[in-house]
Formats: structure tokens, sequence, C-alpha cells
């Protein structure tokens, strides 16, 4: 039977809404163990919905969208702010590899939760602390809201079309700094197993955004150029941008490289007359008149639809692509053929469509197990069976709501 790659590592996983709880998510998919702590008085902002679905769920454990987040976790109730609780976390912490929080930077010292408390119960341990803007600096009290640190880290100002405003595209940015903190974990992880030595990673998310536009930030000190939004445009290649097609609000992306995929595009387009001249003659001549170059295309693809456009231009050996709504995407062959979606049944919402683990590995198969944890299901287990309380500890903790 293959085993989990990150068999036997336990993470505390103090993180609420995405970009905290998708990295212990990936963690999870690979095997680790999370321990999800959470409370009553300071429900995961995802239990009560988003910003997008609304605050319309029906209780706290009807929630789709925490369902997705935190899948295969396992999920307690502590009332940190109370002394008898922040020591409970603390021996969660004692028996764990791993601990991730969120909150904004001094938080978790504020309950004696900090890095320099938490390496007393446990010298080896590795914590990720993830927030707006690191834990040191002037910024470091701005609040940590996506289109904040999008816009920050430089990304939004770069995302849009050319005579439009900044993207901040908000809450999908907290799902990038969760992939790198994933990442980084993964690296403190094999430090430790290399070394025996745990660490403090103390994550900007403006910094992770920054991370991926490194040669737009190396532009102006190198070619004195400042780069500036373009929308579906490239720096090189014409045609390259999105096309209107037939059908409501359906489009399809077109990228063309070299005068070969140049005349394969023609030849698919019946070799129109406007295409033989000569502004369209070399790749720079259809960059500098890449305008009237997309608007004799709009008008070709105006014709057809995306799935006919796809079939002909890919089997030309042109790079085009639609432009997928939701429900396309679902309902793609390719998609249900990589497995990319998977149902999972949870104990109040039944049966669930959630995206798969991404990655298809061999011999350590990323898997999702279970559901999301219902708000305190697994105090018992942890409380009880891992820390070897009895049950009426459990249940005098329970009735002063420090395990709430």
């Amino acid at each position: 039977m293959n085993r989990d790659a990150l068999q036997g590592v336990r993470i505390a996983d103090f993180s609420w809404v995405w970009a905290g709880p998708l990295a212990t998510l990936l963690l999870s998919f690979l095997g680790a163990e999370v321990i999800k702590i959470e409370s009553r008085k300071r429900i995961d902002q995802t239990r009560h919905g988003s910003i997008t679905t609304g605050d319309d769920f029906p209780n706290y454990d009807a929630s789709p969208i925490f369902n997705n987040a935190n899948l295969n976790k396992k999920g307690v109730t502590l009332d940190l702010k109370r002394p008898e609780g922040a020591e409970l976390a603390k021996r969660i912490v004692a028996v764990s590899d791993v601990v991730l929080e969120n909150m904004r930077p001094g938080a978790m010292d504020r309950l004696g939760l900090g890095y320099e408390d938490l390496v007393k119960v446990k010298p080896d341990i590795i914590m990720l602390s993830s927030s707006g803007f690191g834990s040191s600096g002037p910024y470091r009290e701005y609040a940590g809201y996506a289109p904040i640190f999008a816009a920050f880290g430089g990304l939004a100002y770069l995302t849009g079309y050319e005579d439009g405003e900044p993207n901040t595209m908000s809450g999908v940015m907290d799902l990038r700094v969760g992939t790198v903190s994933a990442f980084a974990l993964l690296a403190a992880l094999i430090h430790r197993q290399r070394t025996g030595e745990g660490q403090y990673i103390d994550l900007s998310s403006s910094e992770c955004v920054s991370a991926l536009i490194g040669a737009e930030l190396m532009e102006y000190p190198m070619n004195k150029r400042s780069p500036f939004r373009c929308g579906n445009q490239d720096a090189i290649m014409a045609p390259h941008n999105c096309y209107r097609c037939q059908g409501d609000d359906k489009w399809i992306s077109i990228a063309v490289a070299s005068d070969k995929e140049w005349q394969a595009l023609c030849g698919a387009m019946g070799n129109p007359a406007w295409a033989q001249d000569e502004a369209f003659g070399d790749v720079y001549s259809r960059w500098q008149n890449r305008a009237r170059l997309d608007r004799h295309v709009a008008e070709w693809t105006m014709n057809h639809t995306h799935y006919e456009l796809m079939a002909l231009l890919q089997s030309a050996g042109v790079a085009a692509m639609p432009s997928f709504s939701a429900e396309e995407i679902l309902s793609d062959p390719h998609v249900k053929a990589r497995g990319m979606v998977s149902q999972i049944e949870h104990p109040v919402m039944g049966k669930k469509v959630v995206i798969s683990p991404p990655w298809k590995l061999s011999e350590t198969p990323a898997r999702i197990k279970k559901a999301s944890p219902l708000l305190g299901e697994h105090n018992e287990e942890v409380f009880g069976s891992l820390l070897g309380m009895s049950r009426d500890e459990i249940k005098k903790l329970q009735d002063e709501e420090i395990i709430y």
C-alpha cells in the first residue's frame, strides 16, 4: 500500500479564512494530520460565508466555502483568550511538528502563543506566521486583506486593461499566499529532517505577490522602463488576445508566436485578403499593428463557437483555448478524465463537488480522505486520545466554555 508523503507530520493550525487554511489543506493532501483550532467566540469567517456568497448559510457546519478550504482536517474548539485555553493549545503544539497562524502581527504573542513561547514546549517546532506585510517594519499593523497586499505587492497595478483601473483580484491572492506558505513549510520540514532544527517563518503576503512579478520589477533598474497594464496583449506576440465568439459572453484566447503559426492561423481563417497586408508581414509588424489585427481576427471569430475554434486552431498548430465558464470547466471531458474534481460526502451538506489535489504522485498519492470538520467535531479525540485527558476534565472545560 502506498504511504503518504507527509505521514507522521502533525500541524497545529490556528489560521482562518483562506491564506492560512489553503496552506494546511495542501499539506493535508500529502498526508499531514492537521488539527484546526478555532472557537465559537472566534469562528472562521468562511463558516459564515464570503464577500462573494454573502452570509446566508443555515449554520456553521453548512458552508461549502469552509468545506473546500478545510478538507481532511480535524477540528477542535478552544477559547485562546482564556489562560487554560492557551495552555491546552500549547499541549497540542508540544505533540506537533508545525504551527501555522495568520492573525495580525503580535496577536499570538499576546495570547502567550508566540514563537518564543512555543519553542519552550517544542524546541524543534516549525512556525509560520502569515500576515499582510510581515511582523516588522512600518506597515506591520496594516490590515492583511487581499486587495491591499495585491496592490502593494505590485500585481494589481499590472493587471487589467490599459485604459482601465488596476484589478486587485481579491481572494485569489490569498490562495497564492497559501501556496507559497505550503512551499515554505515543506522546505522547513526538509531542513529539520537534515539538521534537527526548527525555525520561525515570518511571511509577508505583499512580498509573496512581488515574487510573482520579478521580471516586471527588474524592468526599471535594468531597462529604465516602467511596466503598465496591457490587458491580454503580449510584449512580443501578436495576435495575442481574447476574441469574442458566437453565444452569450463566449470568448477564445489566441496566441501566435511565429511566422509559421501566423501562416497556420491565416490558413484556418481561409487566407483572407487583409492578411496579405504588409502591415502583418512579420512578427514585429504584426505587433506594431496589433489593434487593427485584433479587429480583423475578431470579425472572424464572432462567426464561430469557441469550441469549434478550439478544435480548428489547435489542429492547425495554433495555441487557442476558450475562456470557459465554471459550468464548462466542471463538465469538460479532459477535466473529468484527469480527475480534477472529486465528490465528497459531508455529514451536514451531503455530497459536495470539490477540487482534487493538484498533483499526480505515483508512490505517495495526494488524497482527499474526508470532508471538513464540524465545529468542535474532534474535541474528544484530540483532548482525550491525543492529550490523554479524562472525559470529566473535558466536560468541566466545556462547561466553563474553555473548550468551546
